[in-house]
């Protein structure tokens, strides 16, 4: 799937770093930055997530909420959170299924390896 600019976001419900149920629909009328990334503790992954703690201060002030989502499980998320004080939740999408909705995993192939991919990032409303 492809989203383009202005298509509704896609429904989603999956587990954060505690185990608890998120869906989109619970912040319907907020604004959202739902950022996709491959890994927890991954160099580039990290770099990410620190830049946005580093801005989530200004980001809540223009009234922003940010969700990270990967396809580490909830315990890999808790130690990442807990690592870099991440002042935002990490949704355990360990099935791919938001990836999938939101078309931002694909598999690669390297010397006839398949691997998964983040393909870009998105924000939405």
């Amino acid at each position: 799937m492809s989203l383009k600019a202005g298509d509704k976001a896609p429904e989603f419900q999956v587990k954060d770093q505690n185990g608890n149920l998120v869906k989109l629909s619970d912040y319907k009328g907020k604004k959202v930055v739902l950022y996709f990334y491959p890994k927890d503790n991954t160099p580039g992954c990290t770099a990410e997530a620190c830049n946005l703690k580093d801005n989530h201060q200004a980001l809540k002030k223009a009234g922003y909420e940010v969700i990270g989502v990967s396809k580490d499980d909830e315990k890999s998320h808790q130690k990442f959170i807990e690592k870099y004080e991440l002042p935002f939740i990490l949704l355990a999408d360990t099935e791919l299924d938001i990836h999938g909705k939101y078309g931002t995993w694909v598999e690669k192939s390297m010397y006839g390896k398949i691997y998964g991919h983040r393909t870009r990032h998105l924000s939405h409303r």
